[in-house]
C-alpha cells in the first residue's frame, strides 16, 4: 500500500486549512483517471474526480478551522501544525509501505523528520516539493483537499450572505469583505485567522482611522 498527503488553504487569511490523505495498492488506477495537481484542474474537473478518487482509495480529510489554527500557532509553527496533522492522517489510513507528502517546509528532510517524530509506527516517508505534480497519489489527495476547502468556503459565504472571495490576502474580493466588515463591526469576522499579519494590519488600520476621526472631531 502507498499513500499520499497534501493540503489546501495554507496561506488564506479567511477559512480553514484542509489536509487530505489517500492510500491505494497501486497508482495505476489514478493514472488512468489522469489525476493532476489540483491547481492545474478546473473546479468542475476537481468535482468530477473527487468521488471517483474516493471510490478507488481509502481516504481521510481533516478540516482545521481558523480559530484552531490561531490556537495551535501560539504553541508551534505552521509547519509543525501540518506535520502533526499529516502524521494523524497516516495513523488513520493504517498500514502503508510508503507515504508521499508535499513538503510544507523549505527543507524537505526537516519536514519528513517532523512527521516521523509524531508517528507511532515506522513507515517510509518521501517528502518532496511539488509532490502533487510528481506523484498521482499526492495529486489525488490534493484534489480531495481542494474540493473540501472550496465547500467550506462556500459555507462561510452562505453564512455571511455575501461574496467573500477565495480567502487569500491577494484576492480583492476577500480584502474588500474583510475591510467592510471591520469598518462596520470594529472586529474581524468569524473564520478569520487572527494570527495572520493581514489580520493584524487590518485591525491596526481600523484603529488608526478611529483615532483620526476622533482627532478630526475636535
Amino acid at each position: 500500500m502507498i499513500g499520499g498527503i497534501d493540503e489546501a488553504g495554507r496561506g488564506p487569511v479567511l477559512g480553514p486549512l484542509v489536509v487530505a490523505g489517500v492510500s491505494i495498492e497501486s497508482e495505476a488506477p489514478l493514472r488512468q483517471l489522469n489525476v493532476r495537481d489540483s491547481k492545474k484542474l478546473t473546479a468542475e474537473r476537481r468535482e468530477e474526480l473527487a468521488p471517483q478518487i474516493e471510490k478507488l482509495c481509502k481516504f481521510e480529510v481533516v478540516v482545521i478551522p481558523a480559530e484552531d489554527i490561531d490556537s495551535l500557532r501560539s504553541q508551534m509553527t505552521l509547519n509543525a501544525v501540518e506535520a502533526r496533522v499529516f502524521a494523524t492522517i497516516i495513523q488513520k489510513l493504517g498500514k502503508m509501505d510508503t507515504v508521499y507528502v508535499d513538503s510544507a517546509d523549505t527543507d524537505e528532510l526537516e519536514f519528513k523528520k517532523a512527521i516521523k517524530k509524531e508517528l507511532k509506527h515506522e513507515v517510509e516517508i518521501v517528502s518532496k516539493h511539488r509532490a502533487d505534480d510528481l506523484f498521482p497519489v499526492v495529486s489525488a489527495a490534493s484534489i480531495l483537499a481542494k474540493v473540501r476547502r472550496d465547500a467550506e468556503v462556500r459555507k462561510i459565504r452562505d453564512e455571511f450572505g455575501t461574496e467573500i472571495g477565495s480567502g487569500y490576502p491577494a484576492d480583492p474580493l476577500t480584502m474588500a469583505f474583510l475591510q467592510e466588515y471591520v469598518g462596520r463591526k470594529g472586529v474581524l469576522p468569524p473564520h478569520t485567522r487572527l494570527s495572520w499579519d493581514t489580520s493584524k494590519r487590518l485591525m491596526s488600520l481600523s484603529h488608526t482611522r478611529k483615532l483620526d476621526e476622533f482627532g478630526g472631531g475636535k
